[in-house]
């Protein structure tokens, strides 16, 4: 990761930048460490995106007063994490929400790498799109996850949100469904719901992860979840590489996706191997047989798989 620049080139009571891009279009893609973070969706994509895009760091929010230092009667839920060596302190890692950017003068992506606010959820939407406004920010994208039993090796399912209606046409042709779920709301749809009644462009992306619950078919009790599920990573990516134009090779989320499939069906087939008789593979089948996959398969691709297997064809040996 970047670090921060000694000279600070702008800064208000809620957003400090060092550095404004000026591409001529310019997206946002954000994640927290946050409540809806099955497979890391929301911390991990957007950390390993700055990774691969080589972005820098340009700005952040200025948001310290929206966390808590402890719960009482918890350890250290939501406490900042220190590191001592020899009884020195080297490194204290405080709640932050940074700022990076990769782009070219025609486009370029802005990255919000934050933590979910506990406080004053108000002041942390105002830092949050006074920042989009300084940046020229034209679209948001939100990506989080959500754990559920679901069939390790098909396509992961997506949710969406978006907060003006004109957005609608272009996410229906991305394979997601609408959510329409009522219940206690995540940052990102607290600032969806904020979008909508500010004309800010925003939509979130929720990735339906696998995890599996084993405690009624085993005496001893098992689970099974995906911590870092590349193919929710990738599923999402593929979608937001077609809505946003991103210039983005996809190709190591594709390996570590198929490396992750290679790892359930082995971790799986270990468990349902030592114990056959609690049927863990009729239920793993079951779910298979009931879920219902939504496959993104962009036009551009479709014609690159096409012209492919044109060529291969042609390198066929010919019969008769």
């Amino acid at each position: 990761m970047a670090t921060r620049p000694k000279k600070v080139m702008h800064m208000s009571e809620w957003v400090e930048l060092w550095e404004t891009p000026t591409a001529k279009e310019i997206v946002m893609i954000v994640g927290w460490r946050q409540w809806a973070d099955a497979g890391s969706l929301s911390s991990g994509l957007p950390e390993y995106l700055v990774e691969q895009m080589q972005a820098r760091q340009i700005g952040r929010l200025r948001t310290e007063n929206c966390y808590l230092f402890q719960i009482p009667g918890t350890h250290d839920l939501v406490r900042p994490v220190v590191d001592f060596e020899d009884g020195f302190p080297v490194s204290l890692e405080m709640p932050h929400n940074d700022l990076y950017y990769s782009g070219d003068a025609e486009r370029g992506v802005v990255f919000l790498l934050g933590d979910e606010p506990h406080l004053q959820v108000n002041h942390y939407a105002n830092a949050f799109f006074e920042a989009v406004k300084r940046l020229k920010v034209q679209r948001v994208a939100s990506v989080a996850g959500v754990y559920g039993e679901f069939p390790y090796n098909k396509e992961r399912l997506f949710s969406c949100i978006y907060s003006q209606p004109d957005s609608k046409r272009a996410l229906q042709g991305l394979a997601v469904n609408f959510s329409g779920y009522q219940g206690g709301a995540s940052i990102g749809s607290v600032l969806c719901y904020r979008a909508s009644q500010t004309g800010v462009d925003y939509m979130g992306f929720y990735g339906f992860v696998p995890t599996y619950d084993f405690s009624n078919l085993m005496p001893s009790g098992s689970a099974l979840r995906i911590e870092d599920d590349y193919t929710a990573w990738l599923g999402v990516m593929r979608r937001l590489k077609y809505l946003f134009k991103l210039d983005l090779d996809l190709t190591d989320l594709e390996n570590k996706s198929q490396q992750l499939m290679r790892l359930l069906r082995r971790k799986l087939g270990e468990i349902d191997q030592a114990a056959p008789q609690f049927g863990i593979r009729q239920y793993l089948d079951q779910l298979s047989e009931g879920f219902t996959e939504l496959t993104f398969a962009p036009l551009d691709d479709v014609w690159q798989q096409e012209i492919s297997r044109l060529f291969d064809d042609d390198d066929a040996p010919a019969e008769g």
